[in-house]
């Protein structure tokens, strides 16, 4: 039966339903309360069903189990395991932990090796003919060895298929029936200053360019063209003749553009003659281009030639009866004087060398 609730019988309602969820209300409410009361009448005291459970039931203070004296908790225990310091035992004191720094280092004297420079020349030991080709400046070493495989070298006049081949001093190696040579090619770009000559070897010049790039490459070099003593700008030096033909060749129309200083204005008229050409000791020459650099200065010009006869540049104004101050080449076969100050040079990058090559 459900006790009445409030003057409220749920034994009279008329919905069975709701009759059985309030019975299982009613009972879940009851089993909470008995639940506290065990509760409050079990604090502080042990349950030995709970030590029994657990195989710690007393008997004369010592479990039976492990037979050592029972606890106060019953068996329960409480707190760390670790037996924990009296105060007589001495608290050790804290130190920080200390690393020793170790060196990683070795020892020079016993590991460092001396430095061997690649040998851009032939040595006793010779070369691997792929390098040579390489340092002759024909193709990359993959290359080389497509070629030598394909039969294009020989060596001493013997063709040469086995890739891992050496040459050594004294051998003749052709490149398509071309005499190659073991120096790597050199390209190097110089603003010459005034003053000096441009010649490999003068007893009777003061200065020349060579003193200038001295210090610049174990190779031999020489100048592309030359530039007079007075005459300023950009000068190229190389061991790659087949370039340097190329570029001092007047089939080649190698363009070049010098600024010139005049002692006096230039006019119109002298200057439309220099375009269309005029007729010198040597023969007839006209310039690419010529034109005023500013238009209110017309003692500056600007003038593009492609011939490479000696002082043509002054021959041609000393003709018309000008005379040059200052003469100065800032432009040849494509490379300019940018970043480049006089007096300094500077090698080509491998864009500038393959469009030399491409002219």
């Amino acid at each position: 039966m459900i006790p009445e609730v409030n003057g409220f019988d749920a034994n009279k309602s008329r919905n069975p339903n709701f009759c059985r969820s309030l019975q299982k209300l009613l009972k879940t409410m009851n089993r909470k309360q008995s639940t506290g009361r065990n509760d409050k009448r079990r604090t502080g005291r042990p349950d030995r069903n709970t030590s029994a459970r657990s195989g710690q039931t007393e008997r004369g203070g010592v479990s039976e189990r492990s037979g050592r004296p029972a606890s106060k908790t019953g068996g329960k225990r409480i707190g760390k395991s670790r037996a924990t310091a009296t105060n007589d035992e001495k608290k050790r004191e804290f130190k920080p932990r200390t690393f020793e720094k170790r060196s990683f280092s070795r020892d020079k004297k016993e590991t460092t090796r001396e430095r061997i420079p690649a040998s851009k020349t032939l040595n006793a030991e010779g070369m691997r003919l792929n390098r040579f080709i390489a340092n002759a400046g024909v193709c990359s070493r993959r290359e080389a060895d497509t070629y030598i495989t394909a039969g294009v070298v020989t060596i001493n006049g013997k063709q040469v298929n086995e890739l891992g081949t050496r040459v050594m001093p004294g051998d003749e190696v052709r490149f398509d029936g071309r005499l190659l040579s073991a120096e790597r090619k050199v390209y190097l770009l110089l603003n010459k200053p005034k003053d000096f000559v441009t010649t490999t070897d003068d007893p009777h010049a003061e200065r020349t360019v060579m003193e200038l790039i001295k210090n610049a490459c174990e190779e031999r070099v020489y100048p592309v063209g030359r530039l007079d003593r007075n005459t300023t700008g950009l000068l190229l030096f190389t061991n790659d003749g087949d370039l340097s033909k190329k570029l001092t060749h007047p089939s080649h129309n190698m363009k070049k553009i010098y600024q010139v200083s005049l002692d006096k204005p230039l006019t119109k008229a002298d200057m439309e003659q220099i375009a269309s050409g005029i007729e010198l000791e040597d023969g007839f020459i006209a310039a690419d281009a010529v034109s005023y650099i500013d238009s209110e200065d017309k003692t500056e010009i600007g003038i593009e030639i492609h011939s490479g006869k000696n002082r043509i540049v002054r021959r041609i104004f000393e003709h018309l009866g000008y005379r040059v101050k200052k003469l100065d080449r800032v432009f040849f076969a494509g490379l300019t004087k940018k970043n480049l100050p006089r007096g300094k040079y500077r090698f080509l990058d491998e864009k500038e060398i393959k469009f030399l090559k491409m002219i």
